[in-house]
């Protein structure tokens, strides 16, 4: 709970000695006062959510319960509190997802648009879901598909094509560099690697790459497919740091090396 709500541990209050810390009234009363409450999953064990979630089981051979936190489309384990030895598939038994209680009350304020420019430093394109990427010094840019020669275009990804979201994926070259070693296109997976703008800034803002207008629709947070692809734990600290989904809104053609910048507001 602590790691959902970006609390220290002992900010959260405790519960009694005989207490269900996801049922009982401690942490309800706790949550209910900050208009949020624990939501129980139907059906946990097949559960996929683009945020964070909590599941809770007992391992294979052990006698006591466990809970983690899980995170993404498909979902997979961000935090394990007990550490130790990664969790197989079958171990769950119930989950909870932390909600609001008042939706309209809890949407945030949306985000100022980023003031400065950034650069275009990589563009990446694979023929299909798995494919080895293709890094690209220029590409076409087509509206509600992708970029040209990409799996998003073609509709051979792990998922839809032609949604909302679904046409360019965008991630900063300062996240890759924070790995070691950096995270490379085939680990990614990202369309665009950028330099020097806020990308989850843009998330509601049309912004141009080059001369191509785009919009940016939501946060491209991380799931087991990227965890898949990296050969080493990239989940957790992909959280809120996957990059970008955005939409192309008119066509033309970018190139590395092209500046980035948010587009004032439509009248």
């Amino acid at each position: 709970m602590a790691t959902i709500l970006e609390l220290r541990f002992e900010d959260l209050p405790e519960p009694g000695p005989d207490e269900d810390p996801a049922t009982g009234w401690t942490v309800t009363r706790w949550l209910g006062g900050r208009g949020l409450g624990l939501v129980r999953i139907a059906e946990p064990a097949s559960f996929s959510w683009p945020g964070p979630w909590i599941a809770r089981g007992r391992p294979p051979g052990s006698d006591s319960r466990r809970a983690v936190v899980m995170y993404g489309v498909p979902s997979g384990v961000v935090w394990d509190p007990a550490g130790g030895k990664l969790l197989e598939d079958g171990w769950i038994e119930d989950g909870f997802l932390v909600a609001a209680t008042d939706i309209v009350l809890a949407l945030p304020s949306p985000a100022e648009a980023p003031a400065g420019v950034g650069t275009l430093e990589g563009i990446y394109v694979a023929g299909s879901a798995g494919a080895p990427v293709e890094s690209l010094a220029a590409a076409r840019a087509l509206p509600g598909l992708g970029v040209e020669g990409d799996r998003h275009v073609a509709g051979t990804g792990t998922f839809p094509s032609g949604l909302p979201g679904s046409a360019l994926t965008i991630i900063a070259a300062e996240v890759c560099e924070s790995f070691e070693p950096s995270l490379s296109p085939d680990e990614h997976r990202r369309n665009l690697v950028t330099r020097g703008i806020d990308v989850n800034a843009l998330v509601g803002h049309e912004f141009a790459i080059g001369d191509v207008r785009c919009r940016g629709t939501r946060l491209c947070e991380p799931c087991t497919v990227v965890a898949r692809y990296a050969s080493r734990p990239v989940l957790r600290e992909l959280v809120h740091r996957g990059g970008l989904r955005a939409d192309i809104l008119e066509p033309g053609r970018f190139a590395v090396g092209d500046e980035i910048r948010a587009l004032p507001a439509r009248r």
